[in-house]
């Protein structure tokens, strides 16, 4: 390539990895050269004389991959034009295991770490003192000074009672998880809220915690059809909770959307486009999450400033023919 551009093996190099005291016809000539050849150049060896080795490491405690696939897919879209590898870890939820993840990573040099949480809540962090960029996802650093991307559940909510305000609904009800989560009373803080700026009150006059399930969905839903016969919107706190809510409301010969409208949440494909009929529900964008913390991520190994705290991003709201428009 440097015979055909006329120049250096040094100034091809220069021209390539655009150095400043390189002209720019000479410049052109170099890249118009490599074009020609289809050159690629050595990503191995830019990135080692470089001090980095092109690999970033996925830390997670997410056993069924629900949450950190999706973030990992994000991640790898985000990296792979800088030819940066994913390595993935999963830590089962076992402090130890993490640890020996951890040191593996680092014994590897990778030049930077995800870290990703199998609940939407606070988790310890993993140092201040690591000689990589940190960036958590999905699941926040306990320690403020670490950088967290998180989803916005109490906006998601919001989204998600705005929804069914939209249709004329005014008997909105929210059935959901486990309580010990922050992501579930974040996710009603937001719904509550939307009512009771509409100057609306919750049917069934408080909102039901229980389990991330189909069969929590059916109970509580029973329940709730005998506090509140007129019940005529439902918010679950997840999709499999949904997926409960429109069997228990089957066996009660409710129709949907037309009686009762229903709204979940996660935007599980699996769950929600199979579901009968198809669920409307609150998308927290996972891939677009693990985007912007390999983004931020990339930003710190190169070296700028990195941000601090918890950033929100936000959810969006998909909908299928549970909440369609009825006449």
């Amino acid at each position: 390539m440097a015979r055909l551009a006329e120049v250096s093996t040094a100034t091809a190099s220069k021209a390539l990895n655009d150095r400043p005291d390189v002209s720019p016809a000479t410049r052109a000539r170099v890249l118009a050269a490599a074009e020609r050849l289809s050159f690629s150049p050595n990503a191995v060896a830019r990135s080692l004389s470089e001090g980095r080795t092109g690999t970033v490491g996925l830390l997670t405690s997410d056993l069924e991959g629900r949450f950190s696939l999706p973030i990992l897919m994000g991640a790898e879209d985000a990296l792979g034009a800088s030819s940066t590898s994913v390595f993935l870890c999963d830590a089962r939820g076992d402090a130890i295991r993490e640890q020996h993840h951890l040191r593996a990573l680092l014994s590897r040099q990778v030049d930077g770490l995800i870290v990703v949480g199998a609940r939407p809540d606070s988790r310890p962090s993993i140092g201040r003192d690591l000689p990589v960029p940190v960036v958590y996802a999905y699941s926040p650093s306990e320690d403020p000074r670490d950088l967290s991307l998180v989803c916005d559940n109490t906006a998601g909510g919001a989204q998600a009672v705005d929804h069914l305000l939209s249709l004329g609904r005014s008997r909105v009800a929210h059935i959901t998880g486990d309580p010990g989560y922050g992501a579930a009373h974040d996710r009603a803080r937001g719904a509550l809220a939307r009512l009771e700026d509409a100057g609306l009150g919750l049917a069934g006059d408080e909102v039901l915690f229980g389990d991330w399930t189909e069969s929590w969905g059916r109970g509580a839903t029973r329940l709730l059809l005998q506090r509140a016969h007129d019940v005529d919107a439902v918010f679950a706190g997840s999709d499999q909770i949904a997926r409960g809510v429109l069997d228990a409301l089957h066996e009660a010969g409710r129709r949907i959307p037309r009686d009762v409208a229903v709204v979940g949440f996660d935007n599980w494909e699996a769950l929600a486009a199979e579901s009968r009929p198809a669920l409307t529900t609150v998308d927290m964008q996972l891939e677009a999450l693990g985007r912007r913390a390999a983004e931020r991520l990339s930003a710190a190994i190169d070296g700028r400033r990195q941000a601090t705290g918890v950033e929100q991003l936000p959810c969006r709201l998909v909908q299928r023919h549970s909440s369609a428009v009825v006449d």
